[in-house]
């Protein structure tokens, strides 16, 4: 379906106005340039579509949410930029995230918090909180996000929409500013799942400029939407499941289990080891920092960054990365340089490394027995914007159930969250697991999901 050039000037709009109340984008802009150079073919044209902020665009301010890049204007375009171009999409925002998509809540970019579409005194997730909430908010049909422990499927859970993170090396990364490259997935918001598995077909495909895209051909994965999944087997999660403390979000998940089986599908609880189910988050932290650390020695006032002035080089440095990165990014660098020296790389950084192994190598056996592996998306509605520093990530309650995610970034796997139900007028989520490359499988059995909950472009209504 092609878009008006009115439905793409009323987008632009309602962005606009929605600022005030959703702080959701960083940079606007404007579509009528790009309306004008448009052709008549592309698998999404027209479409109105916002851009998380570490992917570069030519031309357009690109921050990552960071002060440090608040000057930086790219001169060239992300490779995913060039695909979403050519296939007619009409970027109108490059949206907000956590600052150099090192967060989850979505409160430490540079611009201030985002909020929830519906009810703004909550988060939206992070760390592609702003596009999660322009597609919650009816904004736009489509937003890019990134993805490198969750940051793409828990913002889905929170707002209510589709969030897709696709088989490592699926879309090119080229031209996307990183945080853990050997983590890191680019992923996108939708409404639905038959817009989610057309976008995929417009991404995806081997760039020559990552090195680490896959050769793995293109499917059409539009054409498993509406298929039935009569004899799937599929897996619950049960180590999250367990661990959830609402018995609302299990209720709602329950009903979307009993519709599986009604439509066919073989479902059944399992239990992984759960010490490695544990290990998740903490192993995720060390790797995750110990590469962020490594891939943003760059922004230093010299070579990149909003420089601060100095009396020689050093100070240079020291001022502009003291100014220009939030607290808890240098928190962050904190952990990262602790695990890179040289004497605690071994039983630091490695030794993580080695769990991570021992994670994936459990993940991918039980894809040797099941076509999908379900769970809750998160143990709780949205958290409230003055309530997240009260929670503790690695307390009992919270370890499994709200960081296991990252369990699909450990392995590459394909992961998609989207909307099974309202806990207290708040949307929670369903996350579904394939294994490699399998994403037709995932959006055949998520459009199924959708068809039990009903819950297909279903927006907040931002007055």
């Amino acid at each position: 379906m092609a878009y008006s050039k009115e439905q793409v000037l009323e987008a632009y709009e309602k962005a606009k106005a929605s600022q005030e109340k959703l702080n959701a984008v960083i940079t606007f802009v404007n579509p009528t340039e790009q309306l004008g150079n448009l052709g008549n073919e592309g698998k999404l044209l027209s479409m109105p579509i916002a851009v998380k902020d570490n992917v570069n665009t030519k031309g357009v301010r690109t921050t990552a949410g960071s002060r440090i890049l608040e000057n930086y204007v790219p001169i060239y375009d992300a490779t995913i930029m060039k695909k979403l171009n050519q296939a007619g999409a009409i970027t109108i925002a490059k949206t907000s995230m956590d600052e150099l998509a090192m967060g989850g809540t979505n409160l430490s970019s540079f611009i201030g918090p985002a909020h929830n579409p519906w009810d703004e005194s909550r988060i939206t997730g992070g760390s592609s909180g702003g596009s999660a909430a322009l597609v919650a908010a009816g904004v736009v049909p489509m937003a890019i996000g990134s993805d490198t422990g969750d940051s793409v499927r828990k913002p889905a859970s929170y707002c209510g929409v589709v969030g897709v993170k696709p088989t490592y090396g699926r879309i090119s990364r080229y031209g996307v500013i990183p945080y853990a490259s050997s983590l890191d997935h680019v992923g996108y918001f939708t409404g639905n799942i038959a817009d989610a598995a057309l976008t995929l077909e417009v991404l995806s495909g081997r760039d020559e400029k990552d090195m680490t895209s896959g050769f793995e051909a293109v499917e059409e994965y539009s054409s498993y939407v509406g298929k039935d999944i009569q004899a799937k087997k599929i897996g619950i999660l049960g180590n999250v499941y367990h661990h959830i403390q609402d018995k609302r979000i299990n209720e709602l998940f329950d009903k979307v289990v009993s519709g599986l089986k009604e439509k066919g599908a073989i479902v059944e609880m399992i239990e992984l080891d759960e010490k490695l189910m544990a290990a998740i988050y903490p192993s995720y932290m060390i790797i995750a920092n110990c590469e962020a650390t490594s891939n943003h020695s760059n922004l230093d006032g010299i070579r990149f960054g909003n420089r601060k002035e100095g009396e020689h080089m050093e100070e240079i440095m020291v001022n502009t990365r003291t100014e220009g990165f939030g607290e808890k990014i240098r928190k962050r660098f904190v952990v990262g340089s602790y695990g890179l020296q040289a004497d605690n790389q071994e039983r630091v950084f490695r030794k993580a490394q080695k769990v991570r192994r021992q994670i994936v190598d459990m993940w991918r056996k039980a894809f040797q027995e099941y076509d999908a592996i379900i769970a809750p998306a998160a143990g709780t509605i949205a958290p409230k914007i003055d309530e997240v520093d009260a929670i503790d990530p690695l307390s009992d309650t919270y370890l499994i159930s709200e960081n296991y995610m990252a369990i699909a970034n450990f392995a590459g796997t394909p992961s998609i969250t989207q909307p099974m139900g309202f806990v207290d007028g708040m949307p929670a989520g369903i996350n579904l697991n394939t294994d490699i490359w399998q994403e037709g499988t995932m959006f055949q059995i998520g459009e199924v999901i959708e068809e039990i909950t009903g819950l297909k472009d279903n927006h907040a209504e931002v007055k």
